[in-house]
């Protein structure tokens, strides 16, 4: 009768809190779901394949014969026959939905389809694309354009999900090879019909394909042979050899359980008959030694059953391959002693020999230490333990966090004699080491470490001692003191006199504005250093100037902090009385007065009230003084500089009124008006007008009295004209008459100008009011100008209609052209509306409506235009076809240019063969006598008034290009070419020329430029200063060609390289050269070559063979480091040891997962530098084993949340009958209900270990911010 091992939190529970465990029985009821067991709920990985296994036999990787690259494009065809279209509509081929859906199913898949109609109207298909493309759209094709069938196909239900594939892909294949839909049953589904729907071809080819998929399954079989575990390494043979010969000589896979599983079936998978055969040599196996034979019980201490069983198991392998006897081990966690061995009786013997003597062979003493010395113990870079493991290297000794002793392992002479040494050790440290724990709040911790660990590096360094200051994370105010006796007494009245100095420390807050912060700092800050120095208690910082704070922080003690924020607010009180500040305008010529002899008149005024004056640089044009200080101060210092002015001047100062809204006009664009009226009063004068939006209406005039009248004069005479002339009036007219006032090419509106002297302002497109025309001038002129153009507007308003005749053949240019040049007639004449008749009436009568004026003007204009199609002629121009392209420009722009500034139309011919009628040379020119005769294709038309029809033709021959052969090196061709063209591309453009460059294998060093004559000569230059810099480029190349190979061991090839290229680069970079390396496959792997100019690449050899001397000097030595701690060491993407390495110029590795030696960390670099980052190692490891001690003893005693929220005695509770327990998930034979087992802990740490601690809420660290 087989248990069921109920696996719930609840369970879980009960068990880990020591209440009773709950009986659960062994029957299931019939209505119940089938409960699977153990090994079939987690089977076992399955072993490695047989060598001769032919399912699991890898083709060699090279072996097999290379298979021919396939193209990328493929194309298929396919047909649908007319009675399986779903659509036969009658519409014309290609316009219908089935051309709708290829464009969809195109855009969608990224292929190209064509569609035919065949005689039979049948449907063909051709797909072109990428495989995976063509599959998908041919699927969507036959969906979407083939009408659908579907069929079942029954399978056994085990089959069903070799026919899926591993996640779902061998489905998807199929789908798409044979474009059909395929439905499998769910696999709670009892049914086995699959689903096939498609086209009738493609069900047949799916059906074949699945049936075939069937049938391979059905040859293969799976044997559960159940034998007794005792006898499985019999079977399986020293190191699973047998069971692997086995596999090779029937051909099928046997999976021997491992010994650490407890499970006693074997399974083999196979072909049938291999199946069989390999069931009935196993079978004979265990019959055999079933019989042959028998067991011996030793009792064996349970410490020394890992020697017995050895690495991986390989010493119980080596016992049974060298005996014959299997040894049967006790499971680790059991506290048995008893081992069992099985075998032959005459082998029995020898067997049990090498099991004492591998248990002998090594034994474990543990030391007695304090915890607190074991650093003190490993002594400073492992001195002290080193010497011990130096003496006696087959002991290796482990120092375990938290606990008071030292494990020695190793053989048992060796062990003794390092016991003895060890205690030595410890007896001499207890004598002279000591050691003290102070609490002190974990506020204070950052600052008893200082910046960058300053004060606690200063505290060690003179007292000999180590400061254990825990992490914030930690949550801990206990610090650790440990070293010299008197040390840690000494340090430990220091930290608390620390202490009690910062818990009188406060901290303030003063506001200052940003700008005097440079002030006060002062120059290289020696304004900020006197504050400091006279308040050293008191640290002071100022906000980053980026920030734009006026926060300025103070902390320090009480009383000097209060009486240092006095002295800054008085300085800063200081500053902001000292910084109003005045102009002075004053005469250039009077600078110098102001100066006085060697600056002693401006020396005096500026220490006599005490203010800054700033004077204009000599060369400057400005007369403006500036003066700095306290309010009263300046203005004394502004009278004394003014009164000095009036001494050597008769300076007077007066004010004018005159209205705001004139300011702007009289100062002029850029001061113009203003500037002039100062250089008309000899240039003494100085006009000042108020600030813009202060609405003050007073002028001042300072300077000479003469020279200010006169300025004074000309002022108000100026804003009595502005006053005058500035008269504006509005006038109200539709937009589309605009252009009739405004006339062809500004003629009406210019005269009415001319008339009167006024400004007509025209509203733009953009504004709202478009109705609105504005005048401005003076009154009168302003008025006259609106009536002419009122008398315009009457006359426009008044519609009349008239007509004229216009002879037929010239209608079609009025009409042309969408109607272009009735559209200008209208814009031009206010909006008339001219009507030619309708194409073949035959009339020659034009009606056109609209104002009187307007119809007049469009009238004559018309009659203008036929003037100039009557006197219109042709002329000729026999330009070369090949030309025509180049003269016409992008998009005709040449030609359309030519044509609207001679108001000609230009025509060229239609094109022809260019070799048509020619007789062609083998060089491929044509003959002389060719280029005499003009063929119908060179003849360019121009049609227009004569003397036009002459200028455009001289324009149009201007254009004609000419060629010029430039001498250019063959060898340099390609160069000028440049990658893809890009060179020649980028001159032809940059140039507007073309260039012909000959084919290589005619080896002329010719290069043909064709262009216009001033863009030839051009791009002749251009491309003889690029030959100039292809040769510079060359003997350059040349130089750089020397090379030299040097011999370094492949051993440095990485370090020389460096992290990601970051050595070999920056040599590269410092000496410009180019360094290579040897291939994989190379013979001679140790030579370097360097590239580059002779004395680069001498400076940059000499570089390696220094960077390889150094790393000759380099050792590679070993710590052993918890490897719970690794992660913390390395850092978020490896960023702390990362950063280490830069620090102490050493390269660090830690083991890779899986490895034998977890713990073991390899350290490389110079010996001093090693033994530095060694001795950090091991402090960083003892800082983390303390939050990883901590971490995993909360989590043992950490109780899992109950399901039953409360635990009342109310609804909810387990017991409650209205809600059903919950099983969780159930298996039989489970591990943990055999006898002596009991259910894992899931909050042991032992049985669950943490992948790292938890993340503590984020916290300004006091050792800065966390690398790990």
């Amino acid at each position: 009768m087989s248990s069921v091992a109920l696996l719930t939190p609840e369970s879980f529970a009960e068990h880990r809190s020591g209440l009773r465990e709950r009986e659960i029985t062994g029957c299931v009821p019939e209505d119940e779901a089938y409960i699977p067991t153990y090994l079939e709920a987690f089977p076992p990985l399955p072993e490695k394949g047989a060598p001769g296994e032919k399912a699991g036999e890898a083709a060699p990787a090279w072996g097999s014969k290379i298979k021919p690259i396939k193209a990328s494009v493929i194309t298929q065809v396919f047909h649908v026959p007319v009675e399986e279209r779903r659509y036969k509509d009658n519409s014309q081929f290609g316009e219908g939905e089935e051309a709708k859906v290829c464009l969809d199913i195109m855009q969608r898949t990224e292929a190209h389809i064509e569609l035919s109609l065949a005689k039979d109207q049948g449907l063909s298909i051709m797909v072109t694309g990428k495989l995976d493309s063509v599959m998908k759209a041919r699927k969507e094709i036959v969906a979407r354009l083939q009408t659908q069938a579907w069929a079942a196909l029954v399978i056994p239900k085990e089959h069903h999900r070799f026919v899926i594939g591993k996640n779902g892909e061998k489905l998807q294949e199929l789908e798409l090879k044979t474009a059909t839909k395929i439905v499998i049953p769910r696999p709670d589904d009892t049914s086995t019909n699959i689903r096939i729907t498609g086209t009738k071809e493609g069900i047949e080819k799916a059906r074949h394909e699945i049936l075939l998929i069937s049938a391979e399954q059905d040859k293969r079989a799976v044997e559960r042979l159940p034998l007794e575990k005792a006898f499985h390494p019999f079977i399986a043979g020293p190191h699973s050899r047998l069971a692997q010969e086995l596999s090779q000589e029937t051909g099928a896979r046997i999976s021997v359980p491992p010994p650490s599983l407890t499970k006693d079936e074997i399974v083999i998978t196979g072909e049938k008959e291999a199946v069989a055969l390999a069931l009935s040599r196993i079978r004979a196996i265990y019959d055999d030694m079933k019989k042959k034979t028998t067991t011996i019980s030793v009792e064996v201490k349970k410490s020394q059953h890992k020697y017995i069983i050895g690495p991986k198991g390989n010493t119980l392998q080596e016992i049974l391959e060298a005996t014959g006897v299997s040894v049967e081990m006790p499971p680790l966690d059991s506290s048995s002693e008893t081992i069992v061995l099985r075998g032959e009786p005459d082998k029995l013997g020898p067997a049990l020999t090498q099991v004492y003597s591998k248990a002998k062979s090594v034994t474990v003493v543990d030391v007695t230490a304090p915890a607190w010395l074991h650093r003190f113990i490993i002594g400073k870079k492992g001195q002290n333990i080193g010497r011990i493991t130096q003496q006696l290297p087959r002991v290796h000794i482990e120092f375990t966090d938290g606990e008071e002793r030292i494990s020695l392992e190793g053989p048992t002479e060796e062990v003794e004699q390092a016991q003895v040494q060890l205690k030595e050790i410890i007896t001499d440290l207890l004598v002279r080491m000591d050691y003290t724990e102070v609490f002190i709040n974990q506020r204070f911790h950052r600052h008893l470490i200082g910046k960058n660990g300053a004060n606690i590096n200063r505290i060690k360094e003179q007292y000999k001692v180590s400061v254990r200051i825990p992490q914030d994370s930690d949550g801990s105010s206990l610090i650790r003191i440990e070293g010299d006796p008197k040390g840690v007494q000494l340090a430990r009245r220091e930290l608390i006199e620390m202490v009690q100095r910062m818990e009188n420390e406060r901290t303030k807050d003063l506001v200052v504005e940003h700008k005097f912060h440079r002030t006060i700092i002062g120059q290289k800050g020696e304004k900020i250093k006197e504050v400091r120095e006279k308040f050293p208690e008191v640290i002071i910082n100022f906000p980053d100037p980026a920030q734009k704070s006026n926060l300025v922080q103070m902390r320090g003690p009480k009383s000097e902090l209060e009486k240092c924020a006095k002295f800054l607010q008085k300085m800063i009180a200081d500053l902001m009385e000292n910084s109003f500040s005045l102009s002075v305008p004053i005469f250039k010529q009077f600078h110098k007065n102001i100066i006085g002899k060697g600056g002693a008149n401006i020396k005096k005024i500026r220490e006599e009230t005490n203010t800054k004056i700033d004077m204009p640089t000599e060369n400057s044009n400005s007369e403006t003084i500036v003066i700095t200080g306290k309010k009263a101060n300046c203005e004394a210092a502004r009278e004394r500089i003014l009164a000095i002015q009036r001494e050597m001047a008769n300076i007077k100062e007066t004010e004018v009124i005159i209205p705001a809204k004139l300011h702007n006009s009289l100062i002029g664009a850029k001061g113009c008006l203003v500037r002039a009226i100062m250089e008309e009063c000899g240039g003494a004068v100085h006009i000042h007008f108020p600030s813009e939006g202060s609405a003050s209406d007073r002028v001042t005039i300072r300077g000479p009295a003469a020279e200010v009248e006169k300025a004074r004069r000309q002022l108000l005479h100026l804003a009595e004209e502005k006053q005058v002339s500035n008269f504006t009036a509005e006038l109200q007219a539709k937009p589309e008459h605009h252009k009739f006032l405004i006339g062809r090419g500004g003629a009406n509106v210019r005269r009415v100008r001319d008339r009167t002297g006024v400004r007509i302002i025209f509203p733009s497109a953009d504004d709202g009011q478009r109705e609105l025309i504005t005048i401005v001038g003076k009154e009168e002129a302003v008025r006259q100008a609106r009536e002419e153009l009122e008398n315009l507007l009457k006359n426009l308003d008044d519609v009349s209609e008239d007509s004229m005749d216009v002879d037929v053949r010239h209608h079609r240019h009025f009409v042309c052209r969408r109607g272009q040049v009735l559209r200008q007639l209208a814009e031009e004449y206010g909006g008339v509306v001219v009507s030619f008749p309708r194409t073949g009436a035959n009339s020659r009568r034009v009606s056109l409506i609209g104002a009187k004026d307007c119809v007049d003007g469009a009238k004559k204009r018309i009659r203008e235009i036929i003037q100039d199609l009557e006197s219109r002629v042709s002329v000729e121009v026999a330009v070369p076809q090949r030309y025509h392209r180049a003269i016409m420009g992008p998009k005709g722009s040449r030609i359309q240019n030519i044509s609207r500034e001679h108001e000609v139309h230009i025509k060229f011919p239609e094109r022809e063969d260019a070799s048509a009628g020619q007789e062609v040379l083998e060089n491929g020119h044509v003959c002389p006598e060719a280029e005499l005769v003009p063929r119908k294709c060179d003849v360019v038309t121009i049609s227009g008034r004569e003397e036009k029809c002459e200028m455009a033709k001289a324009a149009l021959l201007a254009l004609v290009p000419i060629t010029e052969d430039v001498e250019v090196c063959n060898e340099l061709h390609r160069y000028i070419i440049g990658q893809k063209g890009n060179g020649i591309r980028k001159m032809m453009e940059e140039y507007e020329v073309n260039m012909w460059v000959p084919q290589p294998e005619m080896q002329r060093d010719v290069i043909k430029v064709t262009g216009l004559m001033a863009n030839v000569q051009r791009a002749k230059q251009g491309l003889l200063g690029r030959v100039k810099e292809l040769r510079a480029e060359q003997e350059d190349r040349l130089l750089r060609s020397f090379k030299v190979t040097i011999s370094v061991e492949p051993k440095f090839h990485p370090k020389i390289i460096g992290r990601k290229g970051a050595v070999i680069s920056q040599i590269r970079k410092d000496h410009n050269v180019v360094i290579q390396f040897p291939e994989k496959g190379d013979e001679q792997q140790d030579l370097i070559v360097v590239s580059g100019y002779e004395g680069n690449v001498e400076e940059a050899c000499q570089a390696i063979r220094q960077l390889v001397a150094d790393l000759q000097k380099m050792v590679n030595r070993d710590v052993r480091l918890d490897r719970r701690t690794h992660a913390r060491i390395i850092g978020a993407r490896g960023k702390a040891v990362r950063k280490l390495m830069e620090d102490f110029k050493v390269d660090i590795r830690f083991p890779p997962p899986g490895s034998d030696e977890p713990d073991k960390v390899t350290v490389t670099g110079l010996p001093e530098t090693v033994d530095n980052a060694i001795e950090h190692l091991i402090n960083l490891e003892e800082e983390y084993m303390l939050s990883v001690t901590e971490t995993e003893t909360l989590a043992a005693y950490m109780k899992p949340p109950s399901r039953y929220g409360g635990g009342g005695t109310g609804t909810g509770g387990p017991d409650d009958g209205s809600k059903t327990l919950t099983k969780g998930f159930v298996v039989r034979d489970a591990p943990w209900n055999a006898a002596g087992n009991k259910a894992p802990d899931m909050s042991s740490a032992e049985d669950f270990p943490t992948f790292g601690t938890s993340v503590a809420p984020k916290q300004t660290s006091a050792w800065g911010p966390k690398k790990f």
